[in-house]
């Protein structure tokens, strides 16, 4: 399964089985992790057999959820949707590896995963695992409600925004713009919480969809910090 293949198959999961990932996946999950760390500047953290990542009521939303990754790093303006981004890769892959996965934002078990990163910033969890379903596609807007391109759309463009729209998002609310002109995409994400990760999330999928080699994100000051 290639990542665009993954991007159309994947959906939020939140009930696993009880069934341990094999080590040699592990490892594989592993070095990805690692490979955007380095690349990125982030601190992201895989958990295994832990499960404590939901507390009280959150419990009643997923089943099994005892592997998972942290999504963490140095404090940072743009931390968050660096994070949102590399989750976005870390979900995929897993995919075209057979797992599932499920992006939480806000409904974790904050103290118990601070445990795991401290003196980081963390921004939320990923659950991995076999999903007991494999989730179900999500209600999506439609590309022009979320996109505006300066002249006729180039098939690259379309191809983006189409992508854009499976991105998991805070609440499937999709409160995302994308605006093209030539071959200069901007894409700008409404304030709010995990407003940041989604917008990472978003950005990912749109440059999955459209090709990294057709498009030009503005240029911006880097803001890295390693």
């Amino acid at each position: 399964m290639t990542m665009k293949e993954a991007m159309e198959a994947r959906h939020t999961v939140r009930k696993y089985l009880d069934k341990p990932i094999p080590e040699e996946v592990l490892q594989k999950l592993r070095e990805r992790m690692d490979a955007l760390n380095a690349e990125f500047g982030l601190d992201i953290r895989l958990r295994v057999g832990d499960p404590e990542a939901l507390s009280g009521v959150y419990r009643l939303l997923g089943k099994n959820v005892k592997n998972y990754f942290i999504l963490a790093g140095r404090p940072a303006p743009d931390l968050q949707e660096r994070l949102g981004y590399c989750a976005a890769d870390l979900m995929l892959y897993a995919q075209t590896l057979g797992l599932n996965t499920w992006i939480i934002g806000g409904t974790y078990n904050k103290k118990a995963v601070a445990r795991h990163a401290e003196g980081l910033e963390v921004a939320g969890i990923v659950a991995v695992g076999y999903g007991a379903t494999q989730g179900v596609p999500h209600r999506s807007r439609r590309p022009e409600m979320v996109s505006d391109y300066e002249g006729p759309e180039p098939p690259w463009f379309l191809e983006g925004v189409r992508a854009a729209l499976l991105a998991p998002t805070s609440l499937n609310r999709q409160k995302f713009f994308v605006k093209g002109r030539g071959n200069e995409v901007s894409i700008r994400y409404k304030n709010g919480a995990c407003a940041g990760v989604n917008l990472g999330l978003v950005k990912y999928h749109f440059e999955l969809g459209a090709g990294k080699g057709s498009f030009n994100w503005p240029r911006t000051k880097k803001k890295v910090q390693v």
